[in-house]
């Protein structure tokens, strides 16, 4: 039944994602909290093991990302080495200070999360910057704000690698490659972490390593990746703003209710 649940996440997750195209890290902790809650897991341990499952759900998603974007020139990758160190030591330090944060009070945050989302989503892009980008130095200290960002809350990246890189003129397109490009390292080091320092958490369930729970990132790969294809398409037949509403709306649903539940 739990894994028909996580089935059910990952192909929630991936239609929305599609259809409104962001990563599916917002939609896929929240998921992975409900069913994970049904399952009977520990409170202490529960959305710590989303996190940290989510993460790892990137991994393929962004590799085959990666792949499309590439193959169309969309990715900057002087800019990704400029930011790349620094997501490496971000993510480490955001997943360092997930761990020593309280279930409860993690729900708290990833809801304050979400609604700043649904309010970004809202109100829609600005326009693009002439800003060119800084150089390597505060590149550097902007990807340890994205990788820690990410890391604490479970998410790729993109809704603030995104806005930071058309920020300073980058096109939209080009940004979301290379944001795609830099869920890679935020997903590798932060699920590798999450392994490692909940591995020895004696309120962990079985298949898990650390807090990765397998079971949840078999479903959701499996499903996520032809839902994500789907929802695409719809995406393309509603209009725009309608979609953008829809969205905010569904953030800020989640954000209440993570911060009245916590």
């Amino acid at each position: 039944m739990f894994v028909i649940g996580f089935l059910l996440a990952g192909a929630v997750a991936g239609l929305l994602a599609g259809l409104f195209g962001v990563g599916g890290g917002i939609i896929i902790v929240p998921a992975l909290i409900f069913v994970f809650h049904l399952q009977g897991v520990s409170p202490e341990v529960l959305t710590h093991m989303a996190v940290g499952t989510s993460l790892a759900t990137i991994i393929p998603t962004s590799l085959s990302s990666i792949y499309s974007h590439n193959q169309k020139g969309g990715i900057d990758w002087k800019t990704f080495r400029y930011l790349v160190p620094g997501i490496c030591l971000g993510a480490i330090l955001g997943v360092a200070t997930a761990v020593h944060i309280s279930g409860s009070l993690l729900q708290t945050l990833i809801g304050l999360f979400a609604l700043l989302v649904a309010w970004r989503i809202y109100r829609g892009a600005r326009q693009q910057s002439k800003r060119s980008l800084p150089g390597p130095a505060r590149l550097g200290v902007y990807g340890g704000g994205i990788g820690y960002v990410s890391a604490v809350f479970g998410i790729g990246g993109g809704t603030v690698t995104v806005p930071l890189l058309t920020r300073y003129g980058m096109a939209m397109k080009r940004a979301v490659g290379t944001s795609s490009a830099c869920g890679l390292p935020i997903a590798v080091v932060g699920a590798l972490f999450n392994m490692l320092l909940g591995y020895a958490n004696p309120q962990l369930p079985v298949y898990s390593t650390g807090f990765v729970y397998w079971p949840a990132f078999v479903g959701i790969v499996l499903a996520s990746v032809p839902c994500a294809r789907l929802g695409a398409v719809i995406a393309h037949r509603l209009p725009a703003d309608k979609l953008r509403y829809l969205f905010a709306l569904l953030l800020l649903v989640i954000g209440l209710k993570f911060i009245i539940g916590s």
